[in-house]
């Protein structure tokens, strides 16, 4: 998204690598049954972020639910960003997954 820090921290820097990035804001284009179903399989209850304002101010019967509901209820809990690279899916822009895409910084 747009307004997700994390999301643009991610841009910056692989886009400073040469990378081609694309951003999704998917409030405004939601993700397809195909797509959520993919990232569930990959991330399972990972894919929500708990911590969140918008998580806590589901209702207890949503916070109950599967995700696949609590994304469709509240697209922002939705744990960022989700990237695709190639056939991998990576989630978040942790140490991990920052090694995973731009290398190993101590080269």
């Amino acid at each position: 998204m747009s307004t997700c820090s994390e999301c643009r921290k991610a841009q910056k820097a692989l886009e400073a690598e040469g990378r081609t990035v694309s951003l999704r804001d998917i409030r405004a284009e939601p993700l397809s049954e195909a797509e959520l179903a993919e990232f569930i399989t990959e991330f399972g209850d990972r894919l929500v972020d708990r911590g969140t304002n918008d998580y806590r101010a589901l209702s207890d019967w949503l916070k109950a639910s599967e995700v696949d509901a609590q994304i469709a209820a509240q697209p922002k809990v939705m744990a960022r960003p989700v990237i695709r690279d190639g056939d991998r899916l990576y989630l978040g822009w942790g140490q991990t997954v920052q090694s995973a895409l731009l290398g190993d910084p101590a080269r």
